[in-house]
């Protein structure tokens, strides 16, 4: 989309202000009760500024050219945590009681609870807690083996996937925000946790997480669109991300940072918005 001025805005640039737009909305119906909000205020027009500033001549250079395609998913950590100025830190009303009663009506029980109960293993938590943190490194994947291979169609592509997918996310968390186990159940016993992938998780966790961000699991959603986006461009990539996905999607449930239902519907809005946008702004589908 070309304005009069020349401006050029992609897809992914008008999400974000469209984003930007209703998360403002959200902040200030709430400032009255949660002055905080304000600050998200302060920071979406800093980034709304950013969009105007990168998208008002072509980069130049190929840094230049890569941060202009990329800049989205570097926004998404200061995004993620103005969702905790909105959402009150803690005081807003979550949902918990309602997907735990899905859950029940689904599975028969409450998965991520009685899971590690009933089948506890050492080497399992392990497994799960490392596949769990590989989300870090499943995410810039795609963006970092496209970049460096030049294909910017696939690029582009990958960070419209898996930004929108955070997006989508994110209006869930504001609208119909859910604690998730990490906040409702206590601890694992401390032999299940004992080792060194969980205390990694647990020590970014306890700086890191938003109350009212479980579902769906953005973990589970970008993940899937991250690996369904690499498949789009790259078979062999997509073969190397398949495994890491499936091992992180079961272990949000099995190390109890999620409800199965939180999951489930990770891997929906995951896979949709990769269906969604499968096709780069040439029309390419087919990987290689």
């Amino acid at each position: 989309m070309h304005s009069e001025s020349g401006r050029r805005f992609r897809t992914v640039d008008l999400l974000l202000l469209g984003f930007l737009a209703l998360a403002s909305g959200i902040a200030l119906v709430r400032i009255g009760e949660r002055p905080l909000a304000a600050w998200a205020l302060v920071a979406y027009g800093l980034i709304a500024l950013l969009v105007l500033l990168l998208t008002a001549r072509p980069a130049s250079g190929p840094v230049g050219r890569v941060v202009r395609e990329i800049y989205p998913l570097l926004l998404v950590v200061p995004i993620y945590s103005s969702l905790d100025l909105l959402n009150g830190i803690g005081q807003i009303r979550v949902h918990d009681d309602l997907v735990r009663h899905w859950e029940r009506l689904l599975f028969g029980a409450e998965v991520s609870r009685v899971w590690w109960q009933q089948h506890g293993s050492r080497f399992w938590s392990v497994v799960f807690h490392a596949s769990y943190f590989s989300y870090y490194i499943i995410i810039p994947l795609p963006l970092a083996w496209f970049a460096l291979t030049g294909d910017l169609v696939s690029l582009r592509r990958s960070v419209l996937i898996i930004f929108s997918t955070f997006l989508v996310c994110y209006v869930c968390f504001l609208l119909f925000p859910v604690a998730g186990p990490y906040y409702e159940f206590a601890r694992p016993a401390t032999w299940f946790i004992n080792n060194g992938p969980a205390r990694l998780v647990y020590a970014v966790l306890s700086t890191g997480s938003s109350y009212g961000a479980a579902f769906p699991s953005s973990h589970v959603a970008a993940t899937v669109a991250a690996a369904v986006a690499g498949w789009l461009g790259s078979r062999k990539l997509g073969i190397i991300l398949t495994i890491p996905t499936i091992l992180l999607t079961i272990g949000v449930v099995y190390c109890q940072m999620h409800y199965a239902v939180d999951a489930l519907a990770g891997v929906a809005v995951g896979g949709f918005m990769a269906w969604g946008f499968r096709r780069g702004e040439d029309g390419r589908t087919v990987g290689r």
